[in-house]
């Protein structure tokens, strides 16, 4: 089974790029238009091994979505790598991201940093059989 990455962006297009860069990684891309919606899907079951946020969006920003779930503990421990075009680096620290990109974002880096975090967290990661 692939793992899933959860993609927490307002940037729809930015959103699919990704989305269809990971999957041809081998990866299960699940979209999310900002913070809340990333939260529904979380808390009500949905499975994410790692999820890329960005910090500036409407709703909810990355900066209250990482707030609230560090304080649930059951998504808690799910990385983040953090994908800004936020120029400044102040308060990314306070994120606790495992891993941090300024936007444009170099795919085929996001895709190894985010595979590595998966084989850490959970064992090692294969790409889907085509």
């Amino acid at each position: 089974m692939a793992a899933t990455v959860l993609v927490v962006d307002d940037d729809a297009d930015l959103v699919r790029l990704i989305s269809r860069f990971l999957s041809l990684e081998g990866f299960t891309a699940v979209p999310a238009a900002n913070g809340r919606e990333a939260l529904a899907y979380l808390q009500g079951g949905g499975q994410a091994q790692a999820i890329l946020l960005d910090l500036r969006m409407p709703v909810m920003d990355g900066w209250a979505f990482r707030r609230a779930q560090r304080a649930d503990p059951a998504i808690a421990k799910i990385p983040v790598v953090v994908l800004s075009g936020v120029a400044e680096l102040e308060g990314l620290r306070d994120l606790d991201a495992a891993s941090t990109f300024s936007k444009p974002v170099s795919l085929p880096e996001m895709a190894d940093v985010v595979r590595r975090l998966i084989s850490t967290e959970g064992g090692p990661v294969s790409p889907v059989a085509q």
